[in-house]
């Protein structure tokens, strides 16, 4: 899978609940979302990403990314 295409929906996801919730409710949300409808291939490369620095992720989604691994 290609991985900026991980980071953009990521990006996305987090972008969403962050619009709407306080940022430790939208880290939180976006972790579930992550666990519950990504697949574990897309879950161990998005992981890796934020892992080795992640930079194109915003903040909201690296932090739900770091608290899925």
């Amino acid at each position: 899978m290609d991985t900026s295409h991980l980071v953009k929906m990521a990006n996305q996801i987090a972008e969403f609940f962050a619009s709407g919730m306080e940022r430790e409710a939208a880290i939180a949300a976006t972790t579930a979302h992550l666990r519950n409808f990504w697949e574990p291939r897309m879950r161990r490369e998005i992981i890796a990403y934020a892992k080795n620095g992640g930079a194109e992720l915003s903040d909201v989604a690296r932090a739900a990314v770091i608290a899925l691994g």
